[in-house]
């Protein structure tokens, strides 16, 4: 059976990440866009990523342009609108796409393990995964929800050993 720490992705600074390098936290996998109407969300992960990340709680964002192109800059332009303009600070990781033929194998897996409204299809930029200490999939959130509702399952999570 195959867990979180079976992938691995490009860092958006062009470093391979194992994703094994995250065993024993919390994490919380967001395709992410800085074009979209659910822009303003990363301010909301990154109070999550600072209040819980001493707890074993980490964001990894996943940049993704399959939306509406609302993510058309390069690694250099999302680093720095990311810290700019929402002072993110959890990983982020090379543009990628979440579905299709070139989808990223984390979220061909995700989306299997956590099937949403329209099976196993990511309907928008913002859908949010969350991945148990042993690197298994919990839990899977709409791109309309505020991670602020993240809350009690990220406590509930991080509560588990």
């Amino acid at each position: 059976m195959s867990t979180l720490y079976d992938f691995s992705a490009p860092s958006l600074s062009g470093q391979h990440v194992a994703l094994k390098d995250f065993a024993g936290q919390v994490v919380l996998v967001v395709n992410t866009a800085s074009k979209c109407g659910f822009t303003p969300q990363y301010a909301g992960l990154e109070i999550l990523y600072h209040t819980y990340k001493s707890s074993g709680f980490v964001v990894l964002g996943f940049p993704c342009n399959q939306f509406g192109q609302q993510e058309p800059g390069n690694a250099d332009d999302i680093a720095s609108f990311c810290e700019v303009r929402y002072g993110v600070t959890f990983p982020l990781f090379a543009k990628v796409d979440v579905h299709g033929p070139d989808a990223h194998p984390l979220f061909v897996y995700l989306t299997k393990a956590l099937p949403g409204w329209l099976g196993r299809r990511i309907r928008w930029n913002f859908t949010k995964f969350l991945i148990a200490r042993d690197g298994t999939p919990l839990r899977r959130f709409a791109p309309t929800t505020e991670p602020a509702k993240l809350v009690p399952a990220i406590e509930g999570a991080l509560e588990q050993k």
